[in-house]
C-alpha cells in the first residue's frame, strides 16, 4: 500500500451500505433472463443527459469535484468525478465504457454517486479517496462514429458501439507511448494514472450473454492482472480486490461470479495500469450488452435491473473495504477454485 488505511466506524458503514437498494426483476439470478425482449437505448443516459447529472450532483454534493481530464475524437469533454478528502488515503479509480456499448455499469456507477458525499455516507470519505470516470467512450456510446452501424440491434434514439469514432479499440491502447494512443486513452494516462496515486482500479465491463459455469449463465465475471511483469504486491492486491467483490454477491442467491478468460497483453486495461503504475486492478465483465451486432451478445432491458445493482453493491463494497481495512485481510483463496467460464450454446 502506498498510503495509510485509516479506521472507520461499524454504524458509518452500515448506513452507507443501506443506500443501495436497487429493485430486482423476478427472477434476476445468474440464469435469469435471457436474450430477447425489446433492447432500449432511449432508457440510458445519453452523453448530454450523464454531463447534466454529473453537474447536479457535483453542486449538491460538498465532496464531489468534476474535472474534465479530455476530449474525445469528436470533441466531447471526458468528465472524471472526485471525491479527495485526504491525499494520503488510498485511492480507488472506476472506470466505465471504455467500450461505449458497455453502458449499465455507468448506470450502476450514478446510482451509486448519487448517494457518496451525502450524509448517508458520513464518515467512508474520511478515509478512502474515490475517483469516478463514467463514460469514457462518449463517441462510442452514442454512436457518433465514422462507420456503419446499420446492423446493431437496438431500439431507440441511437446505437452504442464497442469503439470510438475511428473505429479503435480503446482497451487495447494501454501498452503505447501516450502521444500515439487515441484521445481518450491518452487523457486517461496523462490525466489520471500519471496525475493520482491510485492504488486500485475496478475496470467495468460488459461481456456476451451466454458464459456460464457448471452450467449455470454467470450473471458476470472477474479477473486480476495476468501479465507476467506485474508486481507480486500489486497482483495480491488485485486478488483481495476479487475477493471483497466475490464475497459481497455470491451470498446474494443471483449473483452468479465466474473467473473470465482473458489475455495477458499489456495492452489490455488491467495489465496495463498494473505494469506501468502499480496500480492492483480488476475486471469486471458484467452480463450482456446494451446494443451489439450479434443478437447473442446483448440483453433486453428486463435484464437493467439486477446488472445495474450487481455495479452498485461492487462500487459500494470496494470503497467500504479499502476504508475500514478490511481488504488487507481479504482472503483470496477462493480464486484457487473459482472456475473458469465457457460459453453455452446459443439458444434457438
Amino acid at each position: 500500500m502506498k498510503k495509510k488505511v485509516l479506521s472507520i466506524s461499524l454504524s458509518g458503514l452500515m448506513a452507507f451500505g443501506a443506500v443501495t437498494a436497487v429493485g430486482l426483476p423476478v427472477g434476476a439470478v445468474g440464469n435469469g433472463p435471457n436474450v430477447g425482449g425489446s433492447i432500449q437505448t432511449s432508457i440510458l443516459h445519453t452523453y448530454d443527459e450523464l454531463v447534466d447529472t454529473l453537474k447536479n450532483y457535483e453542486a449538491k454534493q460538498e465532496a464531489m469535484e468534476l474535472e474534465v481530464i479530455g476530449q474525445t475524437v469528436k470533441g466531447r469533454d471526458i468528465y472524471m468525478a472526485k471525491y479527495i478528502s485526504n491525499p494520503e488515503n488510498p485511492t480507488i479509480l472506476f472506470l466505465t465504457q471504455q467500450h461505449g456499448n458497455e453502458q449499465l455499469t455507468t448506470e450502476g456507477a450514478l446510482e451509486f454517486m448519487k448517494h457518496l458525499g451525502t450524509g448517508k455516507s458520513k464518515g467512508v470519505l474520511e478515509n478512502v479517496n474515490v475517483l469516478v470516470i463514467p463514460m469514457l467512450n462518449a463517441d462510442g456510446a452514442m454512436g457518433d462514429v465514422n462507420f456503419s452501424l446499420d446492423d446493431y440491434l437496438a431500439d431507440g434514439d441511437r446505437h452504442l458501439t464497442r469503439y470510438n469514432a475511428n473505429y479503435v479499440d480503446i482497451n487495447r491502447e494501454h501498452d503505447k507511448a501516450t502521444a500515439d494512443m487515441v484521445p481518450e486513452a491518452r487523457a486517461l494516462h496523462e490525466n489520471v494514472f500519471q496525475k493520482y496515486e491510485i492504488d486500485y482500479m475496478i475496470d467495468l465491463h460488459h461481456q456476451g450473454t451466454r458464459s456460464a459455469t457448471d452450467g449455470e449463465l454467470v450473471s458476470g465475471s472477474i479477473l486480476y492482472p495476468t501479465n507476467p511483469n506485474v508486481d507480486p504486491d500489486v497482483l495480491e492486491g488485485s486478488k483481495k480486490l476479487g475477493s471483497v467483490v466475490f464475497n459481497t454477491l455470491h451470498p446474494t442467491g443471483w449473483g452468479h461470479i465466474g473467473r473470465y478468460v482473458g489475455g495477458t497483453g499489456e495492452n489490455i486495461g488491467r495489465n496495463g495500469a498494473a505494469v506501468r503504475y502499480d496500480i492492483s486492478t480488476l475486471l469486471f465483465e458484467m452480463r450482456g450488452m446494451s446494443d451489439h451486432s450479434y443478437e447473442s451478445y446483448a440483453l433486453g432491458q428486463k435484464s437493467n435491473g439486477y446488472l445495474i445493482k450487481q455495479t452498485v453493491l461492487t462500487l459500494d463494497a470496494t470503497v467500504r473495504a479499502i476504508a475500514d481495512g478490511s481488504i488487507e485481510t481479504a482472503d483470496t483463496s477462493f480464486w484457487d477454485t473459482l472456475p473458469e467460464q465457457r460459453n453455452l450454446p446459443s439458444e434457438e
